[in-house]
């Protein structure tokens, strides 16, 4: 049997990075995590630390990233390291480094090691889309207006632009993904009050909330890591574009309050319906479930009860050491 190529995971230690491993070693690829951080906390979690090579690196620095490659043979390049939307607000300066240096690192990378690397699959966001008001139908399609309101999306924007040229200058075979509301355990960073709806009342804990009626797309974490190893093995000829818009359910925040509620009969909730939530509009994900053969596993009430079930199990054994 041909063994799976070497996948080098940049952020591998990460939220993302480490469920993405968990996929890729599931279909039996080889991994290596690439991270400043080298905690490996998360894919302890997932049974998976001892099965991948932790390497320490930093996607700013051009010839770790170079080195990284070569020295660990990787065919193939799942970038995720970034600073995202509240540490992008914080410290716009280190978000161009990190994100928008950090992708171009990976691309010419990419390009120098063109004989040994054939894919790059990175993730871009749903925030490079413009507030909903802008789009007249009633989804958005990977083609609409790109024209994101903070530094963090401003810095996805610019790295689908020059993946997109690093393609028909260089012909590196890049892949983005554009995910929507990720959730699920084990999340530290970024959008973390809209997952707290689940996390707190699973920890037995109090929660309080607005924006009640602002409709979500929740895409459970597994699927967000299933769309990147699919993105990594579909064959370059069946893909239509560069990048692709990835999925869960919809759903308002008062809505998926009564699913943790019909779940959970101790939750103790409270939603308000002020303010508003950016990128609340529906994307379509039809060139991904038809290009990458992507559909979501988990529903929303089946994604939360996955995520009740690891935070309460977690909480158990944390008691009983």
């Amino acid at each position: 049997m041909e063994s799976q190529p070497t996948v080098l995971v940049t952020g591998g230690t990460g939220f993302v990075g480490s469920y993405a491993i968990d996929a890729l070693c599931r279909a039996d690829f080889d991994v290596v995590a690439f991270d400043l951080s080298t905690d490996t906390g998360t894919l302890e979690q997932l049974d998976r630390a001892e099965e991948v090579g932790i390497r320490r690196g930093d996607v700013t620095d051009p010839l770790d990233v170079v080195q990284a490659i070569e020295e660990t043979g990787a065919t193939k390049v799942l970038h995720l390291a970034s600073l995202l939307t509240p540490a992008a607000r914080a410290n716009p300066r280190k978000a161009l480094d990190v994100n928008i240096r950090g992708m171009n690192n990976v691309l010419e990378a990419a390009k120098t090691l063109d004989e040994q690397v054939d894919r790059v699959v990175w993730a871009s966001s749903l925030a490079v889309y413009a507030p909903e008001e802008k789009y007249d139908g009633e989804s958005v399609t990977e083609d609409d207006l790109i024209l994101p309101g903070t530094v963090y999306g401003g810095t996805k924007a610019y790295n689908e632009t020059q993946a997109e040229i690093y393609e028909d200058e260089y012909g590196i075979c890049s892949v983005g993904l554009r995910p929507t509301l990720v959730y699920g355990p084990y999340r530290e960073t970024g959008s973390t009050q809209l997952t707290d709806i689940v996390e707190k009342p699973a920890r037995g804990e109090a929660y309080e909330m607005d924006h009640g009626e602002e409709l979500i797309d929740w895409l459970h974490i597994e699927d967000a890591a299933e769309a990147f190893r699919l993105a990594l093995e579909v064959p370059e000829s069946e893909l239509t574009r560069s990048v692709y818009n990835i999925s869960g359910e919809r759903a308002t925040i008062n809505e998926a309050a009564d699913v943790v509620e019909g779940l959970l009969s101790d939750a103790d909730l409270s939603v308000s319906d002020d303010g508003s939530y950016p990128w609340n509009f529906n994307v379509d994900r039809s060139a991904a479930e038809k290009d990458l053969g992507y559909e979501p596993s988990y529903d929303l009430e089946s994604g939360f009860q996955q995520y009740i079930d690891t935070v309460r199990q977690r909480r158990h054994e944390q008691q009983v050491q």
